[in-house]
């Protein structure tokens, strides 16, 4: 597997992957999918935008981004998504890992995770074992698809 920038040439596969995600409604905030036109603009707009591609396939992605501007422009924020597909094979923990190498090559200084639904606890184990400190919790935080609401956890990890 190789973890690399994306090119225009992985945005059908990459809006794919982030689409399925936001339909799945327990994850990422965002409701409404990415279109061809506002996905190119989205994945553009980021500090960096990375993919795993495995034997020519994208499998995964994420996006690394400022968490907030001015005083508070060195603390970065990040979203993954991997093909529901490829789950289990380690994929996120690769592009955790690469994304705070970027992070820090974009001199970041902290990364901060904003919005983990307590119950994602795949995510929650992966980001505690790479060495993030959960914040809190937030009670209510995250709507749900089905419109219950969920605990949400914020984790940090300095660069």
């Amino acid at each position: 597997m190789n973890i690399r920038r994306y090119t225009e040439e992985d945005l059908g596969e990459m809006i794919r992957i982030w689409n399925d995600i936001v339909e799945e409604g327990i994850a990422f905030p965002q409701e409404e999918p990415l279109d061809p036109e506002s996905g190119r603009e989205f994945f553009a707009s980021q500090t960096y935008t990375g993919v795993a591609e495995d034997d020519g396939r994208i499998v995964g992605l994420y996006i690394l981004h400022p968490n907030n501007v001015g005083r508070c422009g060195h603390i970065c924020n990040a979203s993954y998504a991997v093909d529901s597909s490829c789950r289990g094979k380690h994929i996120g923990e690769a592009l955790v890992k690469d994304c705070l190498a970027q992070a820090k090559m974009c001199s970041f200084r902290v990364l901060q995770f904003n919005a983990v639904v307590e119950t994602n606890i795949h995510a929650r184990h992966l980001y505690e074992r790479l060495g993030f400190e959960q914040l809190g919790t937030i009670p209510g935080g995250f709507r749900m698809k089905d419109g219950h609401y969920e605990n949400i956890c914020p984790y940090y990890h300095t660069l």
